[in-house]
């Protein structure tokens, strides 16, 4: 399975090691999907992890880890033009490059995963669910 992970999602699950972001992000690190990321994944990412509520929450290191983490280690894809899709057009880029890469978004905005009925998004415990059902299968 291949998933893009919203920005939101990787900054959560280095500021509460329970939790559903948490658990993907070590399911992803165990290998049991691909990460895809694109330049303007880093890009938010850098950007969250830059808001003065995580700052205070998060050690510098960790955040630069972080983002070496993904650069590192994700499948990088380019980033293609994202058409008009959600009510927030900022997030409009995960999905046009979880399409053009095949893989699945995984968020919890709320403005993403109204979209699920067309669009292949789901929050971090539905992914959990949906990469167990792939390993019982």
């Amino acid at each position: 399975m291949r998933a893009v992970l919203d920005p939101n999602v990787l900054v959560s699950s280095v500021l509460s090691a329970v939790g559903a972001p948490a658990q993907v992000l070590a399911r992803w690190r165990s290998g049991d999907f691909e990460l895809v990321a694109s330049e303007l994944v880093i890009a938010e990412l850098e950007r969250a992890l830059r808001y003065p509520k995580v700052e205070k929450l998060l050690e510098p290191q960790d955040a630069i880890s972080l983002v070496a983490l993904v650069r590192e280690h994700a499948h990088f894809a380019a980033d293609p033009p994202a058409a008009q899709r959600s009510r927030d057009p900022d997030d409009d880029y995960l999905i046009a490059l979880a399409e053009a890469e095949r893989a699945v978004v995984v968020s919890g905005d709320r403005h993403l995963l109204e979209l699920a009925d067309d669009v292949p998004v789901l929050s971090p415990r539905a992914f959990l669910n949906a990469l167990e059902e792939e390993i019982r299968t």
